[in-house]
């Protein structure tokens, strides 16, 4: 009996044995094969999480509020007159009709889905005054004070922006993108900054009149059930989309269009559960930034932006088709990326992470597949944990990049492939990138400071290239 016993005893740690071989790969790390297979898997339980806000069968006419279609007219007070009295209602729709409405900002409220019907302009002012007063904002990853978003919306919960009209910012180099440069005066972006060095609260960082930090377009901040879809957007005079520490979130079909500075079409900071589908980007700044938070704001508030679906989108001009970063202190996870079409002499890559050691954060597990490029003008794939080093001098908040995984990605021309650049103290690690073609590329690619880079039928101008670094580089 006690032979038996010690046989099968044997027989079971043998098994266990086995299968804890076949689930590591050769340096002692999981299975990346597997990896990869599991992680598109997670797909349908985010979707699960992600539904669109419903609202009651009742409209509000902004004529019926007083709004005149001259494009002259200021309409803030009938706009957001009819949101109040909408969402007291117990929501409903907002229609803007056909015509030009010009306005200051407006502030959306729960249960109300504002309407830019087809035929429709809704056309903002260049007067700064008319943001005023100071909302609370995410600003360039900093929280401050600052002149309100186009349309913001605090606190709210199932909310929409839609229709087939036109969003129109007017910003120009005559009026808000002129401020790229006006806020280099100390007080201003500088000025915030240095508050945030500091840890000084949110609420004492006024900015605002008399200080030159833009304002995003569409703005919702700790909000949830959120629906953007439809809309073109145009000549924001900062970042076009920013939801802010939101949840539930679908952008569907929107458009985005302008050369302006700083004009990112989509930030989703400190968010999750986010679908961005159907929609085409072209921009002064990235198509698609994913952020977290910069420096010490960012480690404060400590939530990743976090399960992020990417697909069926067309990125044209931009610094990046999609990019994670730079402000990502909080953190980036579980984000997939598919079935897009990049193409632009002005795109400069297709997937760029980046951060440095003042700003930190861990980035993992991110997905790409089934890529279309015609050409971006720098490298397909850029990783930098090197992005501003004057500004990383001297601290030591080392990002993580890790578990990074491309496949079916196809590309026309390019500068380079890859461009990966880790720190000695931390590495760039588990990067697989498997059939994939990228011709017309003029340098190949560059490597520093990466471990466990898997190359697998992938081809750079005709020639494939198959290596495993399991080394720095």
């Amino acid at each position: 009996m006690k032979n038996k016993i010690s046989i099968w005893f044997n027989i079971i740690v043998a098994a266990l044995f086995l299968i804890n071989i076949f689930s590591m790969d050769t340096s002692g790390k999981e299975n990346k094969k597997v990896k990869t297979t599991s992680g598109w898997t997670q797909i349908p339980k985010i979707m699960s999480e992600i539904s669109l806000p419903k609202f009651p069968d009742r409209n509000f006419n902004i004529l019926k509020f007083g709004a005149v279609s001259d494009g002259k007219s200021l309409n803030t007070d009938a706009i957001n007159n009819a949101i109040n009295v909408c969402s007291e209602s117990g929501g409903g729709t907002v229609v803007i009709p056909k015509g030009e409405f010009l306005t200051g900002a407006i502030h959306l409220k729960s249960n109300v889905n504002l309407h830019i019907s087809e035929g429709a302009i809704l056309k903002f002012s260049t007067n700064p005054k008319d943001f005023l007063p100071a909302v609370l904002v995410g600003w360039e990853g900093s929280i401050c004070m600052n002149y309100s978003p186009l349309i913001y919306a605090y606190g709210q919960k199932n909310i929409a922006v839609s229709g087939k009209g036109i969003i129109d910012g007017q910003a120009s180099n005559e009026s808000w993108w002129k401020w790229k440069t006006l806020s280099g005066d100390k007080e201003s972006r500088p000025r915030l900054l240095k508050l945030n060095d500091e840890k000084v609260p949110f609420e004492k960082r006024i900015f605002g009149d008399g200080y030159y930090l833009r304002p995003t377009m569409i703005e919702f901040f700790k909000c949830k059930n959120i629906l953007i879809e439809g809309v073109t957007l145009k000549d924001s005079p900062f970042w076009f989309l920013h939801p802010i520490l939101s949840s539930n979130i679908t952008i569907d079909g929107v458009k985005t269009n302008s050369i302006g500075p700083n004009t990112d079409g989509c930030d989703p900071e400190f968010c999750s559960d986010v679908i961005i589908k159907n929609c085409v980007f072209s921009d002064g700044d990235d198509c698609i930034a994913i952020k977290s938070g910069r420096n010490n704001d960012g480690r404060k508030i400590n939530i990743p932006s976090k399960n992020i679906i990417i697909k069926d989108c067309t990125m044209k001009d931009g610094h990046g088709g999609v990019s994670i970063g730079s402000e990502v202190s909080g953190g980036c996870n579980n984000v997939y990326v598919e079935n897009c079409q990049m193409n632009s002499p002005a795109l400069d890559r297709m997937l760029r992470i980046k951060s440095n050691a003042k700003r930190g954060g861990v980035v993992e597990d991110i997905y790409v597949r089934n890529i279309k490029i015609g050409q971006v003008k720098g490298a397909i794939v850029e990783l930098n944990m090197n992005y501003d080093p004057k500004e990383a001098k001297g601290f030591s908040f080392y990002p993580i990049i890790k578990n990074i995984y491309i496949e079916n990605v196809t590309s026309q021309k390019s500068q380079n492939a890859f461009y990966f650049e880790g720190l000695p103290n931390s590495n760039i690690k588990n990067v697989i990138i498997r059939n994939c073609k990228f011709d017309g590329v003029k340098a190949d690619f560059k490597i520093s400071n990466t471990k466990n880079l898997e190359l697998k039928n992938v081809y750079i101008n005709g020639k494939i290239i198959n290596n495993q670094y399991s080394k720095s580089k």
